[in-house]
């Protein structure tokens, strides 16, 4: 439901209420009781919800990740087998 603000002409009070869409508008102002109540012009306050749209989302867009240390085909010694002896490109490139 949305929250609609009113202010009254006549007292100036002011307030949210929260209301179906379909409701009448308020008309008399529960301050004063003159039918000076009239809905406000404001701004919608609305948050995005699901996965995908979070606050955080896009807060660190100027930096990446942290590279990893270790190759993806194999060990930490750059060769498919992990000891250089399969006989790959890596091994012969060392001899």
């Amino acid at each position: 439901m949305p929250i609609y603000e009113y202010r009254c002409s006549s007292c100036g009070f002011q307030q949210e209420y929260l209301q179906k869409v379909g409701e009448p508008l308020l008309t008399v102002c529960p301050q004063c009781g003159q039918e000076s109540f009239n809905k406000l012009l404001t701004a919608a306050g609305f948050q995005l919800k699901g996965t995908g749209w979070y606050v955080t989302d896009f807060k660190n867009s100027g930096s990446r990740p942290a590279a990893k240390s270790e190759s993806k085909e194999g060990t930490s010694s750059g060769h498919a087998c992990g000891a250089g002896t399969c006989g790959c490109a890596a091994s012969k490139a060392d001899a």
